[in-house]
């Protein structure tokens, strides 16, 4: 019936993400040991669905919680996860004035209502301290108070701390401390009085031994204890008459009586002290703790780094066995584990029952394990890694002999919440970036159908014009004419042909699906292959081939590098007037050749430079690329040259003009006997 209740309260705290929207209201329940807490977290919970706003689950840790039954951490630990798995964050402060704590936290976490419990002890008692209540409506006046009335079951609670509270536990070294401070008082007090100190400096002494006592020992019951025997102490040495409890000066009890105080007021306020830095202590550790991990899941690039990190924090922390597991489709893969101890086993860590907890915590969206209700006979403890209902991944903690107290729960759920965190923001990111890469393949299709539609119209054009005019007057025409439009209509034809390969070859390329033919080819052969088919325009160009005096061979697919150099020089030809210098040249530089088209047009701008090989670059009709400013040729250019382990680029050809210098691997030829 709980189960069936628990993820009932689950689907209606949750169901408000599923209505779209949430409302600026902020609940916080406080939590606590009391057995009527969890009707308490039930009803916050419920609120928090009718409001459809956020939930915090706040626990305020005093110096009487290390004083508590076993039980009674159990239940709270328990009220913990209630509040968890209804999908409540999950807070601890603290402090000994649990009001103040609770109207700070709230102004600062901007709440707006806060439930808890009403005790049913009654208010008539004289003298008694104001309830939690009452200074709740006093210290946060503007905040709505809902007061959950309980079953009677806190008065019981409230009467067995009393309890606990009346009869403190006191070691035998605390008694010891507190004789040998006391010793050590009462001997320098004999050397004050033998130097005629007043009896002002004597009580000083026993003062401040009360002080030390609590400040070395553990029970607050201590500083009462030292306080007492001071008072019975000074007065058996250092008051007349002398080695008795009686005292002659009337005047004594109320020192008496005022030494007891000072000396009590001091050893409290010396306890709190100590408390309050151990507190803090505890809280720069976990900010400390909390800040060292964000910062190593920033760095985190992958989900898998990001699991990792976590469970290497979590192994410093508590230096005990750490399984982490990612999701993948609501399964768990194969688990990383993180060991302790070097030299122990990982093998019961990943049997097919372990593997059945994490699962069922996948599946439940709830803890399992060792210590918990479900499933309790495994050897670790297993927390999801979620926001909300979205699991990320899985982490066992191994079981000990000793559970994890309040404090180490709040770190191991913080921790947990940062890697929550970083993993939501991880698969934000991924998401984006696909949106992005996208978003960007939709663009280069329109530009591709763009440039497509409008650089085909013009030779499609030409070609049917001119094929329309053969067929309809091709006998009006003279020899030269027709030759001039046969002309036309094939140099029209072949650029339909080369950008086509040109797109052919550019997607085989970026894909990684074209595979190189190598082979051993001499240099100036592979240039000479390439400038027969060179555009017809070349001959209103000087071309220049300066041969090396050496023969060399490189290691290339001889087609796409013949591909490589015509588009290049053909850019050369299509942007600088006619008449203008080509000039082609190679040389070897280590185990590489540099093939170099350089001529003295206009050039590139230092702008232009760093796109004109991207793909469907053209920069105001100044870029030289294949024919029409398509911005294929020399992406291709780059793909083919990558593709054969080299690199290409452009610099200026002073004092005008462009060179491109592409680079490709050469090797000796092998004689193979």
């Amino acid at each position: 019936m709980r189960r069936c209740t628990d993820r009932a309260d689950l689907y209606a705290h949750s169901s408000q993400n599923r209505m779209g929207y949430r409302t600026h209201e902020h609940i916080l329940v406080c939590l606590s040991s009391a057995p009527s807490n969890e009707k308490i977290i039930r009803t916050a919970v419920r609120m928090a669905s009718a409001f459809r706003c956020g939930l915090t689950a706040l626990f305020v840790e005093t110096k009487e919680f290390q004083r508590i039954s076993q039980t009674d951490k159990e239940r709270l630990q328990n009220n913990i996860h209630l509040a968890q798995q209804l999908g409540a964050s999950f807070e601890t402060i603290y402090g000994d004035d649990i009001a103040y704590q609770i109207a700070e936290f709230s102004r600062l976490s901007g709440v707006t209502k806060i439930v808890l419990g009403q005790s049913g002890i009654s208010h008539r008692m004289p003298f008694r301290k104001p309830y939690l209540t009452d200074r709740l409506i006093k210290l946060i006046p503007e905040l709505d108070i809902h007061i959950i009335p309980d079953n009677g079951t806190n008065d019981r609670f409230a009467a067995k701390h009393r309890e606990i509270i009346r009869l403190p536990t006191l070691s035998i070294l605390d008694l010891l401390k507190i004789a040998l401070l006391l010793v050590l008082a009462t001997v320098i007090g004999f050397l004050f009085y033998h130097l005629g100190f007043t009896e002002a400096n004597i009580i000083t002494l026993y003062i401040l031994g009360v002080m030390l006592v609590s400040i070395s020992t553990k029970s607050s019951v201590c500083s009462f204890i030292a306080s007492l025997a001071s008072v019975l102490t000074f007065n058996l040495f250092f008051t007349e008459p002398r080695f008795s409890l009686h005292a002659y000066d009337s005047g004594y009890p109320v020192t008496f009586f005022v030494m007891f105080l000072a000396s009590l007021l001091t050893g409290s306020l010396a306890s709190k002290l100590k408390s309050h830095a151990k507190r803090s202590a505890q809280v720069a550790w976990r900010t400390k703790l909390l800040l060292e991990t964000n910062q190593n899941l920033q760095k985190a690039r992958t989900q898998e780094e990001i699991i990792s990190v976590t469970a290497k924090q979590l192994l410093k922390i508590f230096q005990r066995d750490i399984i982490a597991y990612r999701i993948q489709e609501e399964k768990p893969v194969m688990p990383e584990i993180f060991l302790a101890n070097s030299t122990a086993s990982p093998e019961r860590y990943i049997s097919e029952k372990e593997r059945e907890v994490v699962q069922w915590v996948i599946t439940n969206n709830e803890r399992a394990g060792a210590g918990t209700e479900n499933l309790s006979d495994s050897c670790c403890t297993y927390l999801s890694i979620r926001t909300g209902k979205q699991i990320y991944g899985v982490v066992g903690i191994a079981s000990s002999d000793k559970p994890l107290d309040s404090f180490e729960t709040s770190i191991l759920l913080s921790v947990l919440g940062e890697s929550a965190l970083a993993l939501e923001n991880q698969k934000n990111l991924e998401e984006k970036e696909a949106a992005a890469v996208l978003a960007k393949n939709e663009q280069l299709r329109a530009d591709l159908l763009r440039s497509i539609s409008h650089d085909l119209r013009t030779p499609l054009t030409s070609i049917s014009g001119n094929a329309s005019n053969l067929l309809s007057n091709g006998d009006l025409f003279d020899a030269q004419t027709k030759k001039q439009m046969y002309t036309d209509i094939y140099d029209d034809a072949m650029w339909l042909i080369n950008l086509v390969e040109n797109l052919l070859s550019v997607s085989r390329l970026e894909k990684g699906r074209m595979n190189l033919h190598i082979s051993t080819e001499l240099i100036d052969e592979v240039v000479a292959e390439a400038l027969r088919h060179i555009n017809r325009k070349s001959s209103e160009y000087r071309l220049h081939v300066q041969n090396s005096e050496e023969y060399l061979l490189a290691q290339i697919d001889a087609k796409l590098i013949v591909q490589v150099i015509i588009n290049i020089v053909d850019n050369a030809i299509k942007y600088t007037p006619a008449g203008s210098e080509i000039d082609i040249k190679w040389k070897q530089k280590g185990n590489y050749i540099y093939i170099s088209i350089a001529d003295n047009g206009p050039g590139i701008s230092n702008q232009a430079k760093p796109h004109i090989f991207d793909m469907f670059y053209s920069a105001s009709n100044q870029i030289a690329d294949s024919r029409r400013s398509m911005g294929l040729g020399l992406a291709l250019c780059k793909s083919i040259v990558n593709a054969h382990g080299g690199e290409i680029m452009v610099a200026d050809n002073l004092p005008h003009g462009s060179i491109f210098t592409f680079s490709i691997p050469t090797r000796e030829v092998e004689l193979h006997e």
